[in-house]
C-alpha cells in the first residue's frame, strides 16, 4: 500500500426508505428529511439525507475495507453540500477512500463522496491502525 492508492470505493443508492429507516436509528425525525412540502418550504431543492447518514455510508466503507471498525482511531467529516433525494429515483452517492499518509502502523485514509459530481462533504479523513 502507497501514499495515493485507493483502497475502497462503492456507490450506494440512497432512497428515502433510506431515510425514513435512518431516522427510527438515530432519532432525528426532522421532516427535511422525509417530507418533501416541509423540505421546500424551508428552502431545500428537495428532501435531503441527513448528513450523519452519508457519514455512516463512508464509515461502512472503511469497516469493510479494514474488516475490523477496532482499528478506526479518529474519524471526521465535514458537510459540504446536501444530498437531494427525489421521490423518483433517489440519489446516488459515490464513494472512495485513498491512502493519504502512511506513519509507522498508523494510516491516514482520505474520504471523499459525492452526489451528482457535486462533492458532499470536505475534509473526510480516518486515521485507522495497519493490520
Amino acid at each position: 500500500m502507497n501514499v495515493g492508492d485507493v483502497i475502497a470505493s462503492s456507490s450506494v443508492k440512497v432512497e428515502r426508505i433510506n431515510l425514513v429507516m435512518y431516522a427510527g436509528a438515530s432519532g432525528d425525525f426532522n421532516p427535511i428529511h422525509w417530507n418533501e412540502t416541509v423540505a421546500t418550504q424551508v428552502g431545500l431543492p428537495d428532501v435531503i439525507a441527513h448528513g450523519m447518514y452519508t457519514q455512516a455510508q463512508l464509515g461502512r466503507l472503511l469497516v469493510e475495507w479494514l474488516g475490523d471498525p477496532g482499528r478506526i482511531v479518529s474519524f471526521s467529516v465535514r458537510f459540504s453540500a446536501p444530498v437531494v433525494v427525489p421521490q423518483d429515483g433517489g440519489a446516488r452517492l459515490e464513494l472512495q477512500a485513498t491512502v493519504a499518509a502512511i506513519d509507522g502502523d498508523m494510516i491516514t485514509v482520505a474520504l471523499s463522496a459525492t452526489c451528482d459530481g457535486v462533492e458532499v462533504v470536505k475534509d473526510a479523513v480516518a486515521t485507522v491502525r495497519a493490520a
